[in-house]
């Protein structure tokens, strides 16, 4: 399926509502280590059945190497014609390997009309923008959970940036500034950069807007609020948002920027029509390194 170059948002089911219903996407989970530390994240790369299968971030059956992606994508496309976006979302931080651009890479050589999209934290966004660029990347959703120090220390207990812990207020301040940079040298260079924003029940709940405003001046085009999934100590991370605080949340962003409403939590190895019966079990055999996962 050909692309319209000039109206990529309305081919990208994570973009457009509209395309949401009719466009597939397909996750390859490349990506094996993190380097920040989120009090609510559980990463997972984890071999299981039906009976416990997780539909969230962050997880995946296992790890693919980049060689192999080719033909995962060919493979897809069989399945489902649909498809109009390779992405790359985990299940640790894209960014923090090289497999996500080594991956973009083959994709973009063997399908450069097909969208290329990146989920990142945006640590290490600003010195690879030139890079995702070249290998085809033009869609980028960069999670940012808090503009202020104070804030965002309650969320991410540590961040490892060339090769030091930061920990508390000074791990946050680098992360966010980080953050600022990266979005506004993206969004400069024509990526279209989405923020996904998740909701934490008296924590962030009333910095919404503050997020909001601040990536809107620095060249983002849309927000996804994603509520909190509760998987994780301390006790602040068990209460996920109910429907009026997510509904609120979602309303004070749009305010500032348009906002994505319908998010399915997509796992790092997901395939098909967001919705439809999941395509993943029949691409991914999941034999190709054993399941470990890495902060830092």
């Amino acid at each position: 399926m050909r692309l319209d170059n000039g109206n990529v948002k309305h081919q990208h089911p994570c973009f457009s509502g509209e395309a949401h219903l009719n466009r597939g996407r397909i996750h390859l989970p490349v990506s094996p280590a993190c380097n920040i530390q989120c009090r609510f994240c559980k990463r997972s790369i984890t071999k299981t059945g039906p009976e416990r299968y997780e539909q969230r971030p962050g997880f995946s059956g296992e790890l693919l190497r980049p060689e192999e992606a080719l033909d995962v994508v060919r493979r897809a496309l069989d399945l489902c014609p649909e498809i109009t976006v390779v992405g790359i979302a985990g299940p640790g931080d894209t960014l923090a390997t090289y497999h996500a651009l080594e991956t973009f890479d083959r994709i973009h050589q063997a399908y450069p009309e097909l969208i290329k999209c990146l989920s990142t934290n945006g640590l290490l966004l600003e010195p690879y923008v030139d890079d995702l660029f070249r290998v085809g990347v033009r869609t980028l959703t960069v999670t940012v959970n808090g503009v202020y120090p104070g804030i965002l220390e309650q969320i991410c207990s540590q961040v490892i940036f060339q090769g030091v812990r930061y920990k508390g207020r000074e791990g946050a301040a680098l992360l966010i500034e980080a953050q600022k940079r990266g979005i506004r040298k993206a969004a400069a260079r024509g990526i279209l950069v989405k923020i996904n924003i998740v909701l934490i029940p008296g924590i962030n709940r009333d910095h919404i807007a503050e997020i909001a405003r601040t990536v809107k001046t620095l060249g983002a085009g849309i927000i996804n609020i994603i509520p909190l999934i509760p998987q994780q100590e301390p006790a602040a991370f068990t209460v996920a948002p109910d429907c009026t605080e997510l509904s609120d949340a979602r309303e004070t962003a749009e305010r500032y920027l348009p906002v994505f409403r319908h998010c399915q939590h997509c796992r790092a190895d997901a395939a098909g029509i967001p919705g439809q019966p999941d395509l993943s079990p029949l691409l991914y055999e999941y034999q190709a390194w054993e399941q470990t996962f890495s902060h830092g």
